[in-house]
C-alpha cells in the first residue's frame, strides 16, 4: 500500500505502476461531464479556470447530499468514458496528474497520460458511503448550478484508490 498526498508531480506519478493499492491524501476535486465540458469551453475562449488544475487530480464524482454533521453524503465514483471528450485537454493543457473513476478510458485518454504523465485511479463502484469516510471536508468551487456536479473542493484522508492505468499505458481493465 503506498500513501500519496496531493499535488501529485509527474515524477511521483511516472513511479506508479497498474495494481498499486494507494491511499490517498490531500485535496482534490470533483468533476463530472457538465463540469468538464464547461472548463474545456473556458480554455477554448483563452479563460482563466475557477481551479487550478496543475498536478491536481479529479474525481469523477456527483456525491449525494450530507446528513446533518457530515461533510458530504455517498460519494462512489461516475463511469469515467464519459469524461473521454474532456480529460486530454486538461491532462495536456492544465497538466491534469490524476482522475479517479470507474470503468476503462478510451486509446486518446491513455495517450495523452502517456505523452503528460498522468495516472487514472479507480475507486470501488458501489461503495459511496465507505468512500464518504475518507472525505473531511467538501465544498463547492464552481458550477454551483450544476448541483451535485459542480466542481467540489474535497479534503481526503487515506482515500483507498487502485492505479488502473499508469503513465505507460498499462491497464487493468484490458489485463
Amino acid at each position: 500500500m503506498k500513501k500519496l498526498t496531493t499535488p501529485l508531480d509527474e515524477k511521483t506519478v511516472r513511479s506508479l505502476k497498474a495494481g498499486d493499492q494507494i491511499l490517498l491524501s490531500g485535496v482534490i476535486w470533483t468533476g463530472r461531464d457538465q463540469a468538464h465540458k464547461r472548463l474545456v469551453a473556458l480554455l477554448d475562449e483563452g479563460k482563466d479556470l475557477p481551479v487550478d488544475l496543475q498536478d491536481q487530480a479529479i474525481y469523477f464524482v456527483g456525491p449525494c447530499p450530507a446528513r446533518p454533521g457530515e461533510p458530504i453524503g455517498s460519494a462512489g465514483p461516475t463511469t469515467s468514458g464519459r469524461m473521454d471528450a474532456y480529460s486530454p485537454r486538461l491532462i495536456k493543457d492544465c497538466k491534469l496528474r490524476g482522475m479517479i473513476g470507474k470503468g476503462g478510458r478510451s486509446d486518446a485518454v491513455v495517450d495523452a497520460m502517456k505523452q503528460y504523465g498522468a495516472v487514472y485511479f479507480a475507486a470501488a463502484g458501489g461503495a459511496g458511503a465507505l468512500i464518504a469516510q475518507s472525505i473531511k471536508k467538501a465544498e463547492v468551487i464552481a458550477f454551483p448550478d450544476l448541483g451535485p456536479e459542480a466542481i467540489h473542493r474535497l479534503e481526503v484522508e487515506d482515500l483507498p484508490l487502485v492505479v488502473a492505468i499508469d503513465s505507460d499505458g498499462n491497464d487493468l481493465y484490458k489485463r
